[in-house]
This record gives C-alpha cells, sequence and structure tokens, in this order.
C-alpha cells in the first residue's frame, strides 16, 4: 500500500532539486553576465557586494590606466588568453567593446599594468560565477 506522507515528501523534494537544478545554470551564467548578480539571486548580498565591487573596480581601474581589451583574434597565444579573460568580465567587456574604450596606449607604461588589472577583472568574475554555482547546488553553504 502507497503512503501518502512518503509521496508528498517525494513531491516536495523532486520539486527542490528541479529549483536546485534551474538554480545551478542560473546563477552562474548571471554571475558572468553581471558581476556578483549570480550571489544576488541566491541571497547572498554581502558576497555578491564585494565580488561586483571587486570587479568594477579593477575592470574601471584598469581602462583608467589605459589598458587593453582584449578583442577576437586567432594569432597570438597571449592575445588569445588575453581575450579569454576580458570576455569573463561579461557586460563590461561588451560595454567596454561597444564604446570604443581599452584601446590601449603602449607609450605609457602602466597601461601594461592596467591590461592586466582588465585580465584580472574577468578572471576573478568567472571564478565568482563557480562560486555562485557551487552555492546553488550545495557544496558551499
Amino acid at each position: 500500500m502507497a503512503n501518502p506522507q512518503n509521496s508528498a515528501t517525494m513531491s516536495r523534494s523532486g520539486k527542490d532539486a528541479a529549483q536546485t537544478n534551474s538554480m545551478a545554470i542560473i546563477a552562474p551564467v548571471a554571475g558572468w553576465f553581471l558581476p556578483g548578480l549570480g550571489h544576488f539571486i541566491q541571497r547572498r548580498w554581502i558576497r555578491g557586494f564585494l565580488l561586483m565591487a571587486s570587479v568594477f573596480v579593477m575592470f574601471f581601474v584598469g581602462l583608467g590606466m589605459q589598458g587593453k581589451v582584449y578583442s577576437f583574434n586567432t594569432g597570438d597565444l597571449l592575445d588569445i588568453l588575453g581575450f579569454i579573460g576580458d570576455l569573463g568580465s561579461g557586460l563590461l567587456y561588451f560595454a567596454a567593446r561597444a564604446m570604443d574604450w581599452g584601446i590601449g596606449n603602449i607609450h605609457r607604461a602602466v597601461a601594461d599594468y592596467g591590461t592586466k588589472y582588465i585580465v584580472v577583472a574577468g578572471l576573478l568574475n568567472i571564478i565568482a560565477a563557480v562560486d555562485a554555482h557551487h552555492i546553488a547546488i550545495g557544496k558551499k553553504p
């Protein structure tokens, strides 16, 4: 004989599993697109704000130092890796490319540091998106 309590429990756990599975996809994609958003939608307000502030500050400090924002290029391996790092910034990368920011100034020594700031901002955002995924699947509190 079927136990009604077991079927209700299984129904609830199935719903929770479906919500967790969808959040495991939505949170990292949202976090990649807009830094910190993957944590905000999971109600991790402080962590989301700190990650958002870190990525934004690093990206715009890099632009202020006249760093280069890499575009897609199949030539040099370091340019490809720079592009992948920059693409990690999500919306910030697309905004910079659309506004022609980050042309780079090879005549200033500090521009090379700015380029590194921009790449590291993208890499930090990728790590934050992975963190949002781990929170969504329950690996991290």
